[in-house]
């Protein structure tokens, strides 16, 4: 995991941080976590689509257009969902504490909740926690944070960038945390983002939904979309730089900014994918709607058998041939597709590309990161989607994890 004097991680003005451990977990490490969120901030949310949705992520979504979020609470280790009425009530109880010891309202804070489905949480450990969390809440605590809210993640994944616009510096860091189970639907597992630049609640709302479908909504490891995920993004206004007063030019600059952010992050949750041993970039080009493009490449991301062949180092381009014809698309004529491994063209006027070379192609696929490109030719649209093979390794994480 990532340590303080790794890198340079930019604390924002407008947020503090506090993390302990709380026992969650058996070992001793970080994992739960407060944040601090000053007056005046807008908070902006996306939430998972997933019907089984956790008691945390009802709560979350109510309080995020209802009230004005002062503090949220997360946790790792116990994702509190499946538990019925007692998982609502074990929430309440430990809400309750914190909001009589930072004098705030129970409906000012955000919940949020990652790990093992279907076990109570340990209310008591949360509480006992809350006062030293109040405590110890400082502006530079975002690395501590981000190992906070791992679960099977092997490292943390954090962004924190400063660009200059108007004369002014702005601030923005980001935290997530995600491994297994990932196939967003309108969030990650965990994603956390603020800055100090001044944006108003409308546009913030406007701002994540178009950042997390170019991000978060572009990864998938395993096809599988969790019960609490929940990506926040958060303005504190700070720098007193008001984003809807720039120029369109730096308007451009600092949502350019904020992207490569999430980009980043939804990468490192790739490059994280449990059991993953190469990093796949999957490009539809041609395609009429990018809508198609998505339902392309994730059929070819989703699919086991290339996610398999690409793990054994196999080119068998028919198992991704296969994929696309599974794509839940409106295109009746395939025949004017193409499929390439990287530059190698494979498959061409709806037969196998007559200079393809498979020993080429088997030596391109001992390398870390695989490009898939598939030429629809029916539009001027494209899409880029991010994955992971399918090794051993996935299989053994999720028979152990809770073991």
């Amino acid at each position: 995991m990532m340590k303080k004097k790794d890198v340079k991680i930019h604390g924002v003005n407008g947020i503090s941080l506090s993390s302990v451990h709380s026992g969650m977990y058996a070992k001793k490490r970080l994992d739960l976590s407060i944040l601090e969120i000053s007056s005046g901030s807008n908070i902006a949310g996306v939430f998972t689509k997933n019907k089984a949705k956790s008691p945390s992520v009802i709560i979350s979504n109510k309080n995020i257009n209802k009230y004005c979020p002062k503090y949220l609470i997360v946790n790792s280790g116990n994702a509190n969902a499946g538990t019925g009425d007692e998982g609502l009530k074990d929430i309440n109880k430990y809400c309750k504490k914190l909001s009589l010891a930072a004098s705030c309202k129970t409906e000012e804070i955000l919940v949020f909740s990652t790990g093992v489905i279907g076990e109570r949480i340990k209310t008591s450990n949360i509480i006992k926690s809350i006062p030293k969390l109040l405590k110890n809440l400082c502006t530079d605590s975002w690395i501590d944070f981000s190992n906070s809210i791992l679960t099977t993640d092997t490292c943390n994944k954090i962004i924190s960038k400063k660009i200059k616009i108007s004369g002014k510096i702005i601030t923005i860091t980001g935290v997530a945390k995600g491994s297994g189970m990932i196939m967003p639907n309108m969030a990650t597992m965990l994603s956390f983002v603020a800055t100090d630049m001044k944006i108003g609640k409308t546009e913030l709302k406007k701002m994540l939904k178009k950042l997390t479908e170019s991000s978060y909504n572009m990864i998938t490891v395993d096809g599988d979309t969790s019960t609490n995920d929940s990506s926040i993004l958060i303005a504190t206004g700070k720098s007193l730089l008001s984003y809807e007063s720039l120029t369109l030019k730096d308007k451009k600059i600092f949502y350019k900014c904020i992207e490569s952010i999430y980009k980043e992050l939804a990468k490192k949750i790739i490059y994280d994918g449990e059991g993953a041993t190469k990093f796949v970039t999957i490009n539809v080009k041609k395609v009429n709607t990018k809508k198609q493009g998505k339902e392309i490449a994730m059929s070819i991301a989703n699919s086991l058998l290339v996610k398999t062949a690409l793990f054994a180092q196999d080119p068998n381009w028919g198992r991704i041939l296969s994929a696309i014809g599974n794509a839940n698309i409106n295109i009746k004529n395939l025949s004017n597709i193409t499929i390439s491994l990287g530059k190698i063209l494979i498959f061409k006027d709806n037969k196998l590309y007559k200079k393809y070379n498979e020993k080429l192609a088997y030596k391109y696929l001992k390398n870390k990161n695989i490009e898939i490109n598939v030429v629809i030719n029916t539009g001027k649209e494209e899409t880029t989607v991010w994955t992971t093979d399918l090794s051993y390794e996935y299989i053994k994480i999720n028979a152990e994890y809770r073991t």
